[in-house]
């Protein structure tokens, strides 16, 4: 039986620090595979600033030298537009993909914190909250004055299901918050943000004038 690790984000652009992130997820969870998830611009959720196509390429070539990862289609190309881009469709997908592995969705504490928010009203909270986490596992990073055990303990729903392995919650060690929008908007105004992204995608932004000021919504 294989570890798997499903990376969703929109990756607009994919920085240094979304590989870091994965490589360190994979050695300290020992993972056999991360599948990097780009999400589809039809997302209601989400506003993408690049299309499907250029986010694509620039995951693949982010990704090409290391076997430990792949990329998948499934939501930009299989789910666009389906309305079935929630995370429990795509767990339930990648579940049936790898029957005999245990496949983990990877995210923020700032998601694990939005999963189930007794703030929230209902209706904003994630859907399908209930037979997702029942059924699934997650692994949870760290994020800078997030307490994650906090946040489980306050949801009934979230520590009622955390048995041990439902939830593993890792704390990177070393706060690396630069983000994909501090680099868009580095481009937008003519900033140099070369060493934040693989040297290629940097080179494939400058080529395609992506995330110029005059190109930005």
């Amino acid at each position: 039986m294989g570890k798997i690790g499903i990376y969703g984000s929109s990756f607009d652009p994919v920085t240094n620090v979304h590989l870091w992130t994965a490589s360190t997820i994979a050695h300290r969870a020992k993972l056999d595979k991360v599948i990097f998830l780009p999400c589809a611009n039809g997302r209601i959720d989400k506003k993408m600033k690049t299309s499907n196509e250029h986010r694509w390429e620039m995951l693949v070539m982010a990704i090409e030298d290391n076997p430990l990862f792949e990329v998948s289609d499934y939501e930009i190309n299989e789910r666009a537009g389906t309305g079935k881009q929630y995370t429990w469709y795509t767990m339930e997908y990648f579940k049936t993909r790898y029957p005999s592995d245990e496949v983990y969705f990877i995210m923020g504490a700032d998601l694990l914190d939005d999963m189930d928010n007794q703030d929230q009203p209902v209706h904003l909270r994630w859907k399908f909250r209930e037979k997702l986490i029942a059924n699934h596992k997650f692994i949870v990073m760290a994020r800078d004055g997030i307490d994650m055990l906090k946040i489980i303990s306050k949801s009934p729903l979230l520590r009622n299901y955390d048995d041990g392995n439902t939830f593993h919650l890792i704390d990177k060690g070393l706060s690396m918050e630069i983000s994909s929008t501090y680099i868009r908007d580095e481009f937008s105004v003519g900033g140099e943000p070369r060493y934040l992204l693989p040297d290629r995608c940097y080179q494939y932004i400058l080529d395609k004038k992506l995330y110029q000021k005059d190109t930005m919504p």
